[in-house]
């Protein structure tokens, strides 16, 4: 690992690695937990005959696990990005343009790999 990343101090670096392996680690249990939650419930309700309402009631439900569930995917992704980041020593930099990416919304989102204006650029270019 080099000692400085776009900047930024070795132990600065050192700090947003700890978080960024906590995150993951956060990220993966809620996404097992998710799925185990799933097959328990599939267990205990599978075979009983189930009302329209609770239905609807379910799939509304798995809808939103699974839109939560996408947004999970894409941050595990993202971390996985910035510890390889930290590794290559690039930590800090956007993979878009190359430019820095402010102290200020590392220490917020530690798995940023770009700006905020590059992500709202791709966000609205979608």
């Amino acid at each position: 690992m080099s000692e400085q990343h776009a900047g930024l101090s070795k132990e600065f670096i050192d700090q947003q690695h700890q978080r960024l392996l906590a995150l993951r680690s956060q990220l993966l249990g809620g996404e097992r937990s998710t799925l185990a939650g799933e097959r328990q419930f599939q267990q205990q309700h599978g075979d009983e005959a189930e009302e329209f309402e609770e239905a609807a009631q379910d799939m509304a439900r798995m809808e939103v696990d699974q839109a939560v569930q996408d947004v999970d995917v894409r941050r595990i992704a993202h971390v996985e990005r910035a510890l390889q980041k930290i590794e290559d020593g690039s930590y800090g930099m956007s993979d878009l343009s190359g430019q820095p990416i402010p102290k200020a919304r590392l220490e917020s989102t530690p798995e940023a790999i770009l700006t905020v204006q590059e992500e709202r650029g791709l966000e609205t270019g979608r």
